[in-house]
């Protein structure tokens, strides 16, 4: 569904990406992981039409966005859902409007339809009740589920997490990949997840790649990655102090 083709970037002095290419097959959930500023986020980017590679192409369902015209593009995002890593709810808008908020502004849907959707998916997410909030009065776990509803609204087909339990406490983080393990499932997502929280995130995806110095250094099952030889994997998903990556 999502093929990526000798990816080259580079921003200023740093070469992002040198020729990684990974594929993302249709309902599959698949993890990124790498060190800070290994260009993760950057590749969400890239997928989405939001940046442009040096080199390379992306397809999603054979349509390379690397190239697509603006229309084009926009069909192509219209299948995508996005939860951000602070939430990135409207502060001034309650949890209802937050939610409706891609409906009204990309369907045509009557108010009736999207009240009906909109409190679909905040049952889905354990927010009923909270439809009149505003993101001031939700806890942190709250935030990420309205997130959640919001991208799960429009019935997407793709839905990207970008290290969205950053600021959690483990608990809350582990009920919040939950939540994204049982809506892959219940919908038969195709997701891609940005995070740190190893080992979690290895209990609901199928797939895990790592990026490391802009190349792709492992491409495994939930459990290989676990027992991958590399020596850049196996200290980054062990949490070893000692080894190649050199913490400053």
């Amino acid at each position: 569904m999502i093929q990526i083709e000798n990816l080259w970037k580079r921003l200023g002095d740093t070469e992002v990406f040198k020729g990684v290419s990974l594929e993302v097959k249709r309902g599959e959930f698949l993890a990124l992981i790498g060190m800070s500023g290994t260009g993760k986020s950057v590749l969400l980017k890239h997928i989405a039409g939001l940046m442009k590679p040096d080199r390379g192409r992306i397809l999603v369902d054979g349509i390379d966005v690397t190239t697509a015209r603006f229309r084009d593009l926009e069909k192509i995002r219209s299948r995508f859902g996005f939860v951000f890593q602070n939430g990135a709810l409207f502060d001034s808008m309650t949890v209802f409007d937050n939610v409706a908020f891609p409906l009204r502004e990309k369907t045509s849907l009557t108010e009736q339809e999207i009240g009906v959707r909109v409190r679909r998916e905040l049952e889905q997410v354990g927010l009923t009740g909270a439809e009149e909030k505003v993101p001031s009065q939700l806890s942190g776990g709250m935030i990420k589920r309205a997130a959640l509803a919001r991208a799960l609204v429009r019935d997407p087909e793709i839905v990207f997490f970008d290290e969205p339990t950053t600021g959690l406490d483990p608990i809350i983080a582990r009920s919040i990949l939950r939540l994204f393990d049982a809506s892959h499932k219940r919908l038969n997502l195709t997701g891609v997840l940005v995070s740190h929280d190893i080992p979690d995130i290895f209990g609901i995806v199928q797939k895990v790649a790592m990026l490391h110095q802009g190349e792709l250094v492992a491409l495994e099952d939930s459990e290989g990655i676990l027992t991958c030889p590399h020596p850049v994997v196996d200290q980054f998903v062990h949490g070893r102090i000692d080894g190649p990556i050199q913490y400053k």
